[in-house]
């Protein structure tokens, strides 16, 4: 049976971001990265991470007194979640169209482009 999960907000999104990156950690230490990057209150960032908990995108250890959170899926798995409902959602299910759309929308590198190809001649030899 596949998981379903809620998709994430752009703020869960950067939340789960910072512990894919940093691996387990209290909201302080989600806190502290987050306002390196811009303005943020801690306030905003434990509710934000209480409701995830409650939505279960983050697994919460309440052992301790700082509870621990972690993401319940790995960012992988997130992320061909994200594309497969992008897919889905703005694209009418068409791979072509959503590849056009990236490759539209910013400039890919020669090395991007190259590691595509490779991507897409593996692709095709597991499909043989």
């Amino acid at each position: 049976m596949r998981t379903k999960l809620p998709r994430p907000t752009d703020a869960e999104l950067e939340i789960l971001t910072v512990l894919w990156s940093i691996g387990p950690a209290t909201v302080r230490q989600v806190y502290d990265v987050i306002r390196r990057r811009r303005p943020a209150q801690y306030s905003t960032i434990l509710k934000f991470m209480q409701i995830m908990a409650d939505k279960r995108l983050v697994r919460r250890d309440e052992t301790k007194r700082a509870h621990i959170y972690e993401p319940a899926k790995p960012r992988e798995w997130t992320q061909k979640q994200l594309a497969s409902d992008l897919l889905e959602r703005a694209f009418s299910g068409s791979a072509k169209a959503l590849l056009m759309g990236a490759l539209s929308a910013r400039r890919a590198s020669q090395e991007e482009l190259a590691k595509m190809r490779r991507l897409l001649d593996e692709y095709r030899e597991e499909e043989k």
